[in-house]
């Protein structure tokens, strides 16, 4: 008798997680490993944060939660939307889970029928379509063009909604492209969307935060509040904050869902950690000056790869609104031979030859499900990411 289940045949594990494990066994072997695979921010959690758990567990807060979390992250998590986005929700409209993941795990696996479609804009992050297939559902992948700003057009989501469509999925900021919607353009998505009354919309807003020259991306709701009522806005600190670790993702929508996402979790993982979410509720509502400090930061790492990118041969490097990712394409570098004997066939093997013999961990094109490119995290510091630039340019520049 097989041990494992069908559905996990439908599945691959996160290919970023893959490469970044990979680096690090390799730098533990002793391999000088450059990785820009992960997608976490290099900075601590802010002092404030840190000092708001400890004050947390002193407390003895230190036991069960309500599972959608405490009243108090709960309104918190109300009070930002509407400081950040003019949205009122009431906290039982809003549940806390593990990460921002368990959120999307948490919608898609309770509304998700056999046969259920969901649109994908690709590039995409990893996890979306796998998600979608554990629910049972069908990935619709839509691909978006660099010419577009690797945005998706509307007359692209009007072809891709069948009788079939039960989610559209939008990452905004987009990872791993790092573009990212004004309302101008999400306004155009939304008209399509209020033509199809049966169309749930999700809208991961996880890096919201991060976007650069001025450049404020905006959420569905905040565009068209029509669409209120079929809408699951979600957030996290793991990005904004630094608090990857602490495990905190978060979402608004109607009561009707959210009590059904809650009845899930409570059968899963039940609540997040209490003292993350003492954490958070001091994140959300506390100085939010640290946000502009890693936004410096990345604006300058993000102009210092593109600028670098740029002059690597077979390369080309789009500028991102937003995210800590660049994604280039590598496609003029495909049918040529490493300096290392490594035939470039794909953006999977150019990864692969980039990290043997160079030391670089990226993650092709193709996990987000967009082949002819790759990932790079700029969430690390200056000389390493000036370093690694140097390594990229000598490798692209010895291929034949």
């Amino acid at each position: 008798m097989k041990l494992t289940a069908d559905r996990l045949d439908r599945i691959s594990a996160s290919l970023t997680i893959a490469m970044t494990s990979k680096a690090r066994a390799l730098k533990a072997a002793g391999r000088d490993i450059i990785g820009l695979s992960s997608g976490e921010p290099d900075f601590d959690t802010p002092r404030n944060v840190k000092d708001a758990a400890i004050a947390a567990i002193e407390r003895g807060e230190t036991k069960y939660t309500d599972v959608s979390g405490t009243p108090k992250l709960r309104q918190a998590i109300c009070d930002r939307f509407k400081l950040d986005h003019g949205l009122d929700f009431k906290p039982e409209e809003i549940i806390v889970s593990t990460g921002g993941k368990q959120v999307i795990f948490d919608a898609l696996l309770a509304t998700i029928n056999p046969g259920d479609e969901a649109i994908i804009p690709a590039p995409c992050w990893v996890s979306y379509p796998d998600i979608v297939e554990l629910a049972e559902g069908k990935p619709v992948i839509v691909a978006c063009d660099q010419n577009s700003g690797f945005k998706l057009r509307p007359e692209q989501l009007e072809a891709a909604i069948t009788p079939k469509t039960k989610w559209f999925l939008l990452n905004n900021p987009c990872n791993p492209t790092g573009a990212a919607y004004s309302a101008e353009e999400l306004k155009q998505l939304t008209d399509v969307l209020l033509r199809h009354p049966d169309v749930w919309v999700f809208t991961d807003d996880i890096y919201e935060k991060l976007s650069y020259d001025g450049f404020k991306p905006a959420t569905i709701l905040e565009v068209e509040p029509r669409l209120r009522d079929r809408t699951v806005t979600m957030n996290g600190c793991s990005k904004a904050y630094a608090m990857t670790g602490w495990r905190i993702g978060y979402a608004a929508a109607p009561s009707h869902l959210i009590k059904q996402m809650d009845k899930l979790q409570s059968q899963s993982t039940s609540n997040t950690s209490s003292v993350s979410q003492a954490a958070a509720v001091e994140a959300l509502t506390g100085p939010q000056d640290t946000i502009d400090v890693m936004r410096a930061a990345y604006k300058k790492r993000r102009d210092m790869m593109v600028e670098e990118l740029n002059q690597a041969p077979g390369l080309y490097c789009h500028k991102p609104e937003g995210a800590f990712y660049v994604f280039p394409s590598m496609q003029g570098c495909i049918g040529k031979t490493s300096a290392g004997g490594r035939a470039i066939t794909d953006d999977d093997s150019f990864c692969a030859a980039l990290l043997e013999e160079e030391g670089v961990a990226c993650v092709h094109g193709t996990a987000f499900m967009y082949p002819g490119h790759f990932r790079i995290s700029y969430a690390t510091s200056d000389d390493v990411l000036k370093e690694a630039c140097v390594r990229i340019r000598r490798f692209c520049s010895g291929l034949k």
